[in-house]
């Protein structure tokens, strides 16, 4: 049998991964198996960017195939924007939204799995990421009416959507206090900088 060579040689093979520099323990866990590998941050999500274009296999490219893609065209402020909704079986994870036949102008993260390079994901309370509204954030409109949009800190092309309880007009910001217990609830990468 081999079976003992290989046992007394698995100590020396594990020793020698920990200390290897680009190895994450974390990587071997079966919860990140199958988990998104997609990441938001300043230059966009994923391999998606503002030189992605507006076309199913660019966008397919840009998420590595993990999602099936479904297309249309809709009208925002008034213009007509082609979009992509990225599923993982009927649920829509992402929104690709953009000019028909240009480039992508915006992506909508609802996927809870998609965190961003800072560690921000769907569920984290405000209260862990501002210390006030002041500054960084105003009223949701269109579909995010009654909920608040926040610039992110570390990148103007990044905002945040949260959602909670308050029994105040839609079109005003909750008070600091109230807002620290509200959640994000979606991610919104957006291919030029937001005020």
């Amino acid at each position: 049998m081999n079976i003992r060579p290989l046992l007394l040689g698995l100590p020396l093979l594990l020793t020698g991964c920990s200390s290897m520099s680009n190895f994450s323990w974390s990587s071997l866990s079966p919860f990140n198996w199958f988990g998104s590998s997609l990441e938001v941050g300043a230059k966009g999500v994923g391999k998606l960017n503002a030189g992605t274009p507006m076309s199913e296999s660019a966008i397919n490219d840009g998420l590595d195939g993990n999602y099936r893609l479904r297309g249309g065209m809709a009208t925002s402020n008034g213009q007509t924007v082609s979009y992509y909704q990225a599923l993982s079986g009927d649920e829509v994870k992402l929104v690709i939204t953009g000019e028909p036949k240009g480039r992508l102008q915006r992506v909508d993260v609802l996927d809870p799995q998609v965190a961003t390079e800072w560690g921000n994901k769907l569920g984290t309370p405000f209260g862990d990421m501002y210390s006030k509204a002041f500054g960084s954030c105003k009223p949701g409109s269109g579909e995010d009416a009654g909920k608040v949009e926040c610039v992110a800190e570390q990148s103007k092309y990044v905002t945040y959507i949260f959602s909670g309880k308050w029994a105040g007009a839609q079109d005003i910001i909750p008070p600091d206090d109230t807002l620290k217990s509200w959640t994000v609830s979606k991610i919104i990468w957006h291919a030029k900088p937001q005020q």
